[in-house]
């Protein structure tokens, strides 16, 4: 199966810290690979390098067969990559889906205009009604978003990124702060997605990561410490030591 991404020797020192430490990875298209590990492993710092918030100090990252590493945010947006659960612009006072709606005009790079000649357009409308169906929130397609609960607004940002329809999905923490009914319909929401998109997830909840993902790699320091299926992951002997005093791997 052809790679999507490929993450070679990618390093980033903070001082005397190195957050990556010539980290190497791929993932498969159509794979959903989580990243646990300890608190301070650099899992976040990886995630902002792949996105490009932050430039690496050395290494490369390859993205659908093409060099990635120097370009900016936006331009790997237009490739396809897309960071979710950091959208910033979400509109408190209009509804789910001219909120998404929105958001697929922003990608088409129309200009703003008015909401009803927006909302009568197809070619705007009818992909913001299947990314809005896809993040599992359909059923408040007209709701304002300040009426919705902290993990349907997780959702709403959800679509707000499959409405570009992205090859590839950065999900940093989705159920972070979430109540264990939410974490179950985002967990639902993205076993819909699996297979449909190429997925790296970085998530605490390990319940959550051993019920979705086919792939997991274990961060420690800056380092991938063991990579395998979740089957492989829990049985093995270097990442349970590195979990003590952590949150439990799930048996």
């Amino acid at each position: 199966m052809k790679d999507m991404l490929q993450i070679r020797q990618l390093t980033k020192r903070y001082g005397g810290l190195l957050a990556t430490d010539q980290l190497s990875l791929s993932l498969a298209a159509g794979e959903l690979h989580a990243i646990i590990g300890p608190n301070g492993a650099g899992k976040t710092t990886l995630i902002a390098q792949l996105s490009g918030e932050v430039a690496p100090d050395s290494g490369a990252i390859e993205f659908d067969g093409h060099d990635i590493t120097a370009l900016l945010p936006a331009q790997r947006a237009l490739r396809g990559l897309a960071r979710s659960y950091q959208i910033t612009s979400v509109f408190p006072e209009f509804s789910v889906l001219e909120n998404v709606t929105l958001a697929m005009q922003a990608h088409r790079g129309h200009s703003f205009g008015f909401w009803t000649p927006m909302l009568a357009q197809p070619a705007l409308v009818e992909p913001a009604m299947r990314a809005i169906a896809q993040a599992g929130l359909s059923q408040r397609c007209s709701s304002k978003v300040s009426e919705l609960a902290h993990g349907e607004r997780r959702q709403l940002e959800l679509a707000m990124v499959l409405v570009a329809e992205p090859k590839l999905l950065l999900l940093d923490e989705p159920m972070a702060g979430m109540s264990h009914q939410e974490s179950g319909n985002v967990v639902r929401t993205l076993q819909g997605l699996k297979g449909r998109y190429t997925m790296l997830l970085v998530e605490h909840d390990m319940d959550a990561v051993f019920a979705l993902a086919d792939r997991i790699s274990v961060m420690v320091y800056g380092r991938i410490i063991a990579s395998g299926t979740p089957d492989d992951i829990r049985n093995n002997e270097e990442v349970k030591i590195a979990y003590l005093g952590e949150e439990a791997l799930p048996l």
